[in-house]
Order: C-alpha cells, then sequence, then structure tokens
C-alpha cells in the first residue's frame, strides 16, 4: 500500500526516502538509477562557474607510473645502466627531445606542454597517487597499501570537478573509468572520491572493457525478469497514475522525481545520454586509430563523454592479463620488453590519437589533457632489468584547453634523477588545470559541515597557460 497517499494533497509535508522508494519501485520497477540522481540533486548547490577557456578535462592516468627517461626527459648521453636501451628523437618542439618510443607523440609537441620537474616526494604507489589525485600529501609519505579515510580524506580532482559543474542529461560531471585505481589483492588507493565533501560528490566510476563486442552503458541494462515489453506496461502504470495524482504530481518533490526518473530512464531506453557510450557510432578508420584494446578504446569513449557534455573524464590505464608485471606501468622487472612490447606503442597510439581527434573536431582548444601517473622511474636500472619508484621528480604533460603548447617547464639533473629548476607540486599541477576551467586556487568548496576551504593550496604554473 502507497503511503503517499496519506499525505496531504498539496504535497506539504516531507515525504520520506521510503516513500519516494516505494513510488519509483511502482514506476519503474526499483530502478536504482532514479534513486542515484536523486540523491546527487539532493547535495548542496554547486557554485556557478565562471567563464572558462576549458569545458572539459581528460585525465589519462598511466598507474605504475611513468619513467621519466624513455618519454619525456631522456638523457642520451648518460652511462648505459642511466640512460636505458633505447634513444632519443627529436620533436616538433625546437629543444624538446622525447624518447624514441614516442614517434607519433614527437610529431604533436607543438601543442603540449610538457613539465620535466613534477615532484611528489613519496615513493609509493597508493599514498602518492593520493597527492597527485588530491594535491594534498599523504600522511604520512611513502605509505604503500594506504587505504581511504581520515586524515587522508582530501576530494578528488574528479570530485572537485563535480562540486563546481552541473551534471548535463543523465550523465554525471565527472567519470572514472575503465576500472579504480588499487593495489594487489584490489587494496584501493585513497583520494578518488570526493573524500570530505560527501559522497553525493563522488565521481560515477564505470568498470568496464569498452573493446569488447558487447560492451554497454554498465550496469544499466535491464535486469533478465524486466524484458522490454514488461518495462513497457510499468511505465504505463506509472503515467496513469500520475495523471490520478495531478496535484500531488505538481508538487515539488514529485516534479524532482519525475526529473530523476527520466534522467534514468535516458540511460535505459537509448537516448542521448545512452548514445555517448555508443561506440558502433564511430568508424572503423577511428576505433582502429585508437586503438583496438582497452585502453584505446576507453579512451575514445572519454572524447565521446566529454561530447556529451561530461566535464572531467578520468581513463585509468587498464590490467592486461597474461604480460609482465600485470600489463602496466610498474616495471621493476623487464623494463625495457614492457616498453617495446606493448606500453609505448599502446600509449603513443592512444594519446597521440586523442590529441588529433580533438583538433580535427575542434575540441582540443576547450579540453584539457592531462597526461600524468602517481610518479616516474629511478634513474639507475636494477638487477632485474627494471627501474623502481622514484617520487623525487618526474614528467607529467598538458595539452589543450588553454595549455600553452610547445612549452618546456622545468629542468633535472643529467640523470633525470633531481629537479635542478622549477619544483612542480602535484597542488600546482591542478591549480593550473582548474585555472584553465575558469577557477582560481582560492576558489571555495564546502565540506559536509558547511565549513568552506579552498580548490587547491597550489599556484597556477603561469608559463604553461595561454
Amino acid at each position: 500500500m502507497l503511503r503517499i497517499l496519506e499525505r496531504d494533497a498539496m504535497g506539504r509535508g516531507p515525504l520520506t526516502r521510503r516513500e519516494w522508494l516505494r513510488v519509483g519501485g511502482v514506476g519503474l520497477g526499483g530502478l536504482s538509477l532514479a534513486e542515484f540522481f536523486r540523491a546527487r540533486a539532493a547535495a548542496a548547490e554547486s557554485p556557478a562557474a565562471p567563464t572558462g577557456r576549458a569545458k572539459a578535462v581528460i585525465v589519462l592516468w598511466f598507474s605504475g607510473g611513468v619513467p621519466q627517461h624513455e618519454t619525456w626527459d631522456p638523457k642520451p648521453e648518460a652511462p648505459a645502466e642511466i640512460r636505458g636501451e633505447f634513444g632519443a628523437i627529436a620533436s616538433r618542439t625546437p629543444g624538446l627531445c622525447v624518447g624514441e618510443l614516442m614517434p607519433q607523440t614527437a610529431q604533436l609537441t607543438d601543442k603540449i606542454a610538457v613539465v620535466r620537474t613534477l615532484a611528489t616526494g613519496d615513493n609509493a604507489h597508493s599514498s602518492s597517487g593520493y597527492q597527485m589525485l588530491t594535491g594534498v600529501p599523504h600522511i604520512p609519505l611513502s605509505r604503500e597499501n594506504a587505504l581511504p579515510g581520515k586524515p587522508n580524506d582530501s576530494p578528488s580532482i574528479n570530485a572537485l570537478v563535480r562540486t563546481l559543474r552541473t551534471s548535463r542529461d543523465a550523465l554525471p560531471a565527472a567519470i572514472t573509468l575503465p576500472r579504480r585505481l588499487a593495489n594487489v589483492g584490489e587494496k584501493v588507493w585513497p583520494g578518488q572520491d570526493a573524500g570530505f565533501l560527501g559522497q553525493s560528490y563522488n565521481p560515477w566510476l564505470l568498470t568496464c572493457d569498452p573493446s569488447s563486442e558487447n560492451f554497454d552503458v554498465p550496469g544499466c541494462a535491464l535486469p533478465d525478469e524486466i524484458p522490454p515489453l514488461r518495462l513497457d506496461r510499468r511505465l504505463a502504470l506509472r503515467e496513469q497514475f500520475n495523471r490520478h495524482l495531478d496535484l500531488l504530481a505538481r508538487s515539488e518533490p514529485a516534479q524532482r522525481f519525475d526529473s530523476y526518473a527520466g534522467q534514468a530512464l535516458e540511460l535505459l531506453s537509448g537516448g542521448q545520454a545512452r548514445n555517448a557510450f555508443d561506440l558502433h557510432q564511430e568508424t572503423e578508420a577511428t576505433r582502429e586509430r585508437y586503438g583496438r584494446n582497452p585502453f584505446g578504446q576507453s579512451v575514445l569513449l572519454a572524447r565521446r563523454l566529454v561530447e556529451a557534455g561530461v566535464s572531467l573524464v578520468q581513463v585509468n590505464w587498464p590490467r592486461l592479463d597474461g604480460k609482465e608485471n600485470g600489463g602496466g606501468w610498474d616495471t621493476h622487472e623487464v623494463h625495457s620488453k614492457c616498453l617495446k612490447g606493448w606500453l609505448m606503442p599502446m600509449m603513443d597510439q592512444t594519446y597521440s590519437a586523442l590529441i588529433e581527434d580533438l583538433a580535427v573536431r575542434g575540441l582540443l582548444e576547450e579540453t584539457v589533457v592531462c597526461w600524468v601517473g602517481e610518479f616516474g622511474h629511478t634513474p639507475k636500472i636494477n638487477a632485474k632489468a627494471g627501474r623502481d619508484h622514484w617520487g623525487r621528480v618526474f614528467s607529467i604533460a598538458l595539452a589543450g584547453g588553454g595549455i600553452r603548447g610547445g612549452a618546456i617547464y622545468g629542468a633535472t639533473d643529467r640523470h633525470a634523477g633531481e629537479a635542478r629548476t622549477d619544483v612542480v607540486r602535484p597542488c600546482d599541477y591542478l591549480a593550473t588545470v582548474f585555472h584553465c576551467l575558469g577557477y582560481s586556487p582560492d576558489t571555495a568548496v564546502h565540506d559536509v559541515t558547511g565549513r568552506p576551504l579552498p580548490l587547491t593550496r597550489g599556484q597556477v604554473i603561469e608559463p604553461l597557460v595561454a
């Protein structure tokens, strides 16, 4: 029995969560997405976004850490145990050489700014990753297998964007895919959620493989016991129910419910939001250009989601079964084999495809592309032909959305092991991204108690912004 009928006909008095869930059960077969959208909107109103050159951000996260020596900061004159097996090649930017395994990216550096002196001072995946995700050092530093929770509950860049930007249609403002960042044993890193902002600002995590032939919106398929015909009947019942409760339907809670239910149905029934996930709408040539693998297709999906209005999409490097070191960038062993065999070719192909595709579509000027990881790798190759963790200095790259292409910031010593000039902190990198979106570092966000806090305590890297 619906207790909703016992309420005042004018809609006065609060409707409990349980009662609205009952309405959702009648209208949508207990559709959980409707509750998701309602909970999201129940959060405090986000501040209006100022006008910024960038409208969106795509974060490419190379979990395991990318070696600076074989990418943006090669040292061809260093001893063999430092420089590694691969040489350096000239790029389109005068004075910038990159690793020889980046031939496609080398032709696009006029659109890319390179930072060679990022430092976390942390050599653990989870705690250094926390700092890169939030801009706040983990307490303590170099704590491996660190888990979410106080005092390390600062919000991720994804969650901060969600507080600043409103959602569009049925899509949230921030999405992470195709997996969350975690150490072996699924020990989830801190710094991937909204932390002290509250759960309603958590980014939407999609665990998926967009390269699979039957890829669909994760978690949005109808249950087997609810075929399309049955859903149609339930929707018809809902319409009849609403027509007989006109007074209630005009109440503010009911109107909000209709909005959330509509958003959920948008994903279920194949509307514009769901179309963003349909990679089959892309040409075969485009899909091949990005790479027919989980990373390539995830990045292609990120471009489609940005086109559909998502403000930030983070693509985490996927696990590759059957490969050494789990197929990731944590190359403690057979470093060169992994780089040449799959890591660098996949990265170079997909990253260059994204930059080119955004430029051709006229989207690069309004989309910041971040090429980052949790740290770099040791200058010296170890006894197992690998490189180990190194947070003292490493490289990242930024492009688009107001970033000055062809810029090179900071310089390292002859072994790429220490910064010689212009040390950059993770909070400075984040401040620069937010600047491109139109927000100053001192923009206030509020924790769950209403306490105002600055967006970031970093400084904008002025030479990188146009």
